[in-house]
């Protein structure tokens, strides 16, 4: 077919790619565009977070019988009355047969916490994060909770939200910017929808996730977070995940007793983040055979954690609520606390899939009633319900483990609904920030992170461009304009010069500075200076060596003002060009 039979598109074709083709721009472009794909993020999380919390439930009345085994610990499993509690050595490993290959197959980002995987996306890649990383996270999280794995559904929950922001993104075309924005939405959305806690999905995004409290930011990641909630308060009902008692402060001098409680949750969540990654690196040098493999193998280790403290089977929720209602002795409250420090690092450490907040929150409680019973043993007339120092507790550890003191004391709040917690839980879980901060520059998340090098502190531009020099970058140096030519030949030469900027030499060839197009108009301003030397308006800027890194030449070219400079080498000969042009072709 000659170009001249080539069909010709009809009007109305044409018309509908142009408005698609507007939409696609709006969309991509517009604060209500990104408006509506905020929204669009936040009900799509919503259905996920749904479906995530009807597979769990699935999952574990499939391999325990009950609705959660944690509720009825040491309960045979009602098709297998024969086996008696000894099924929980088998559960794990049937689970691990199931979504290890899943995860090893289709998305190896999808084992482990999530929350790391995610906040490397929106540091390090732009906010990418392939889109297959929903279905296989909310799956393989769900086998594994289901299957007795001690971790939480909110580090599956944020990572599945982020893919889903991300794809949202990504298929809209996004700058990074915006992307980023969609991927914190989906993060907000799912903690929202999933614990039924607006609030805390918006910080717990913002905090950890984004890092940024920009107002356009903000705002769109409240709106997904608003929708995520509608959604899901209409599909799960408007209850809190857990039933806590109300908050009393008999006192003032019951704050000395939080400081205190404080202090030691610090500690304790600085080390269950060492528990985690110390019983990780054991995995690891241990196992030796295929990734796939590894959970099912695991699972058998686990089920034997099961198998002495079935209280660690799957997130916990209704063990952590005992605890708060004072039902367990300090003894066995330790004891908990220990073994779910032990079963979650084991759980991740071989392979499973979960998060780690859940499992905080847990510890934390555990510490913080068998704080309470203590005191209660020491003092009887002035320390408050056990209760209360349990809240605190759950407050306190994350805070220590993850440092993001905002989110845990807007959590804590959402779950009370009690303003008087406001005070005491801010004097805790500061010092328990405070304690981490000293103990250790990484927190939960970011050690994962850092142990394969990353750094978030450091932009990746950064760490990619500290790897190069400027004399990687660099080009060929423009004809230098010997010093006796007059200014109005120099504005000649400057019209016709790329960057408006040309070097200055001597007699002998040698650097005597630059003149720019700026300067050489402020000497021809009074017009008795066209036949003026160009050593006049020459000037010597700030210099740039070849062996600079790319990074420190960037911030040196900025400062300056100029559009391009030399590059010196050791010795003080110009070497080479630096300019704008060159420091964007040089990114990777």
């Amino acid at each position: 077919m000659t170009p001249e039979e080539a069909p010709v598109p009809s009007r109305s074709r044409r018309l509908v790619g142009l408005s698609v083709g507007r939409a696609g721009i709006w969309l991509r472009s517009s604060s209500t565009g990104l408006l509506v794909l905020s929204l669009t993020v936040g009900a799509a999380a919503a259905l996920f977070a749904v479906a995530f919390r009807w597979l769990i439930g699935a999952f574990t009345r499939l391999f325990s019988g009950h609705l959660d085994y944690a509720a009825s610990p040491g309960a045979a499993h009602p098709s297998l009355p024969g086996l008696g509690r000894w099924f929980v050595l088998a559960t794990p490993v049937v689970a691990g047969l199931l979504y290890g290959p899943l995860v090893q197959r289709f998305a190896r980002e999808a084992r482990g916490h999530g929350v790391p995987e995610v906040m490397y996306a929106v540091a390090h890649r732009g906010g990418r994060i392939a889109p297959q990383v929903a279905a296989v996270k909310a799956l393989a999280s769900a086998l594994c909770i289901g299957g007795g794995g001690s971790v939480g559904r909110e580090g599956p929950i944020v990572q599945i939200g982020s893919a889903l922001g991300s794809t949202a993104g990504r298929l809209g075309r996004l700058s990074e910017p915006r992307l980023r924005v969609l991927v914190a939405c989906g993060a907000a959305a799912g903690i929202s929808a999933t614990f039924n806690a607006p609030l805390a999905g918006v910080f717990f995004a913002m905090e950890l996730i984004l890092a940024d409290f920009t107002s356009q930011a903000f705002g769109m990641v409240v709106l997904a977070s608003v929708t995520s909630s509608v959604i899901g308060r209409a599909a799960l009902g408007d209850v809190p995940f857990l039933e806590l008692p109300a908050f009393t402060v008999t006192g003032p001098h019951e704050y000395l007793f939080f400081a205190a409680l404080g202090l030691l949750a610090g500690l304790v969540g600085v080390t269950f983040t060492r528990v985690l990654y110390a019983v990780e690196d054991g995995c690891d040098a241990l196992w030796r055979g295929p990734e796939w493999l590894r959970p099912a193998v695991g699972g058998l280790a686990l089920g034997l954690v099961l198998l002495v403290l079935p209280q660690m089977y799957g997130v916990g929720y209704p063990v952590l609520g005992d605890a708060i209602d004072g039902r367990y002795a300090v003894a066995f409250l330790l004891i908990l606390m220990v073994g779910k420090m032990v079963a979650t690092s084991l759980t991740i450490g071989i392979g499973g899939s979960g998060g780690v907040f859940a499992p905080s929150l847990f510890i934390g409680a555990m510490l913080g009633a068998a704080f309470g019973e203590t005191l209660h043993l020491i003092a009887p007339g002035v320390s408050g319900p056990v209760g209360a120092y349990g809240l605190i507790g759950m407050g306190a550890v994350f805070a220590g483990a993850a440092r993001a003191p905002i989110t845990a004391v807007v959590m804590l709040f959402e779950l009370t609904g009690e303003y008087t917690v406001i005070l005491p839980l801010m004097t805790a879980i500061v010092l328990a920030t405070g304690l981490s901060h000293a103990l250790t520059g990484d927190t939960i998340y970011t050690l994962k992170l850092r142990r394969r090098g990353v750094d978030l502190g450091v932009p990746s531009e950064t760490v990619q461009g500290s790897r190069r020099h400027v004399r990687d970058v660099m080009s060929e140096v423009p004809s230098g304009l010997p010093r006796r030519t007059t200014l109005a030949e120099v504005a000649a030469a400057l019209s016709e010069a790329q960057f408006g900027i040309l070097p200055v030499v001597d007699d002998s060839g040698d650097y005597l500075g630059v003149v720019t197009a700026r300067g050489v108009t402020d000497a021809l301003a009074d017009g008795r200076h066209d036949t003026a030397a160009a050593s006049l308006a020459a000037e010597v800027p700030v210099t740039i060596n070849e062996s600079d890194p790319v990074t420190v030449a960037s911030e040196t070219l900025s400062r300056s003002g100029m559009s391009a400079m030399p590059v010196l080498s050791s010795s003080g000969d110009v070497v080479g060009w630096l300019s704008y042009h060159d420091l964007l072709a040089a990114r990777p």
